[in-house]
């Protein structure tokens, strides 16, 4: 009898744990489509106003995020290769590509992760 008891309670739980994993699940859905949609609108140019370029902070910046330059560039929304001119020095970015490194000065490793797993780029 104890054990019908203990059973039919199990079962009331697991129901209840699954009511709240679907929630969550719609809930974090939710949230990842509108993350979607905020990446991708485009960066304005006047977020570069005042900004500053330096080839040694991209460098270090990448390197501190642990991205390669294939991953940094999807960030910033531009060919690997670009990243890699900018690091040597052999070009400077555009005011649009400025605004958008400004946007994501500020990334830490987990974000950043995340950022490109939104884009369906992580590595």
């Amino acid at each position: 009898m104890a054990t019908r008891r203990a059973v039919a309670q199990f079962r009331r739980d697991i129901a209840e744990l699954k009511r709240i994993v679907k929630d969550f699940a719609r809930r974090l859905e939710l949230l990842e489509a509108q993350e979607k949609r905020r990446l991708a609108q485009p960066v304005s140019p006047e977020r570069a106003e005042g900004a500053r370029f330096s080839a040694g902070w991209l460098k270090k910046h990448r390197r501190r995020l642990g991205l390669s330059a294939n991953e940094y560039a999807t960030l910033v929304g531009v060919h690997p290769i670009t990243i890699y001119a900018w690091e040597k020095g052999r070009s400077k970015p555009r005011k649009e590509q400025l605004a958008a490194l400004v946007s994501i000065r500020d990334l830490r490793k987990r974000e950043a992760r995340m950022r490109l797993q939104m884009l369906g780029k992580a590595g």
